[in-house]
């Protein structure tokens, strides 16, 4: 079953996380973009994923959020060795 990509708000923080980034932080484009294309996919994802099977997944969206990050700021992975 495919997971939800809505945000469920503050459960363990006390300050908002969009006030954390900036207003004009390049992060804000690219999330647009991403965003926008990652839902032009939203009925490729709902085809892989069984309804109603099993428990909720991660949502993909949120895990090539994860992976744009990973790239951009260059957080190694924890299988990769030097």
């Amino acid at each position: 079953m495919r997971g939800s990509d809505q945000r469920s708000g503050s459960l363990f923080s006390y300050v908002d996380l969009e006030g954390r980034v900036r207003a004009d932080h390049p992060l804000r484009t690219i999330r647009e973009i991403a965003n926008a294309a990652l839902s032009a996919l939203s009925g490729e994802f709902e085809a892989i994923y069984a309804a109603g099977v099993g428990r909720p997944s991660i949502p993909p969206e949120r895990l090539l959020r994860a992976l744009l990050l990973q790239a951009f700021y260059g957080v190694r992975s924890g299988c990769a060795r030097s």
